[in-house]
């Protein structure tokens, strides 16, 4: 899967099968419900996810938190717009 063909998938019902955790979170991200991704990303404790976490956060507003997040993620808060940032995620797994 590319990622046009991900984002493509946005416009069905669920998300593709197989697919990561972490694209699984973006993805219901990208259909606008922010708590299932949420509720996705919080759990596993792997640094990816920890990333997924962070944005999630970031896009929330709760800068604090998501500054925790990309600690756990041995990251910092990148310096570009939530939808660059989503992107950047999602080709990122998309390579994994």
């Amino acid at each position: 899967m590319d990622y046009k063909e991900f984002v493509s998938s946005l416009g069905k019902e669920l998300p593709p099968k197989g697919i990561p955790r972490q694209l699984e979170s973006l993805w219901y991200d990208g259909k606008g419900d922010w708590k299932k991704a949420h509720d996705i990303a919080d759990g596993p404790s792997d640094q990816l996810s920890a990333r997924v976490h962070a944005y999630l956060h970031r896009k929330e507003g709760d800068e604090w938190n998501a500054d925790y997040w990309y600690r756990r993620a041995s990251e910092i808060q990148p310096e570009i717009s939530l939808e660059e940032e989503w992107k950047m995620l999602v080709e990122r797994i998309l390579k994994i």
